[in-house]
């Protein structure tokens, strides 16, 4: 900083030294200002030109890692309907064995097997309607075509799992169609009973896998849920103000500001002394 020669009065240089400190000082008071109002540190690329790369590459991330969040909803919403359907042809499985077991007593009349065929053509006719109506944004969920569906987990496109829900839930692939299941007599109805026993095994497998890929997607979301608040908050360390030391750091350059245009005002000034030397 120049030092200002008194006696020479065409160029004030304590006054010029003091105007430069008070622009200093402003532009200083201006950004801590404009942190107090936004609450936020980095406002422009400027102000942290690597904080502000960082940033946006977090911020990102946490959107990438919201979006697979969402994803994995999505999912597990689906899987609960394909569960919710599978539950329910094996609750009718579970009345259709009841009624085959039934049917392998000798105590019962050609009437009563009549009324038995009756009831179970009509539990496995909704059985057919369930396969064929479980259905999520247009793709069909247990008729054995839902295999090898990936599942966006993470921010990047790379992370994803794959969901198979293999089991064809037809009466033919559970082998209890209609020519399979007879209970005109007692020996009908024995055979029938195992290819009963046999569906209700392949739907009950197809029930836990989908228990387990349900227990999965909810580690995923828990995990993901995490790493969306951990990814903000390593964000919002760099892009955040601390509120308290930006007031402080404001009434400390305001201060600084009073003394500078004080300052400012009394080199001003300080060429009067030299009038004294012409009185």
């Amino acid at each position: 900083m120049a030092i200002g020669d008194l006696t020479r009065i065409n160029t004030n240089i304590a006054a010029l030294n003091a105007l430069n400190s008070l622009k200093n000082i402003g532009n200083q008071l201006g950004i801590t200002q404009q942190r107090l109002q936004t609450t936020k540190r980095i406002n422009e690329a400027a102000d942290d030109p690597s904080g502000f790369s960082m940033v946006s590459k977090l911020n990102s991330r946490a959107r990438g890692l919201a979006t697979a969040l969402d994803s994995v909803g999505t999912s597990q919403n689906m899987l609960a309907i394909a569960e919710g359907a599978a539950t329910t042809i094996h609750d009718n499985l579970l009345t259709i064995q009841d009624l085959v077991r039934s049917a392998t007593s000798d105590n019962l009349g050609t009437s009563e097997r009549a009324a038995i065929e009756q009831q179970i053509d009509d539990l496995s006719t909704e059985i057919t309607r369930l396969r064929d109506s479980t259905t999520f944004n247009g793709n069909k969920l247990i008729d054995g075509s839902f295999t090898g569906k990936r599942i966006l987990t993470g921010s990047e496109a790379s992370d994803t799992i794959l969901m198979s829900l293999s089991q064809d839930f037809s009466l033919a692939s559970l082998g209890v169609a209609d020519a399979s299941l007879a209970v005109d007599n007692t020996s009908n109805a024995s055979l029938s009973l195992t290819y009963v026993d046999a569906a209700l095994v392949s739907v009950r497998l197809e029930i836990q896998n989908m228990g387990s890929l349900g227990s999965r997607l909810r580690s995923v979301t828990d995990n993901l849920s995490i790493a969306v608040v951990n990814t903000k908050s390593a964000a919002s360390r760099i892009q955040d103000a601390d509120v308290a030391a930006e007031q402080v750091n404001a009434v400390r350059l305001q201060i600084m500001q009073q003394l500078a245009t004080a300052q400012l005002s009394a080199a001003n000034s300080a060429g009067q002394q030299v009038l004294a030397l012409f009185r």
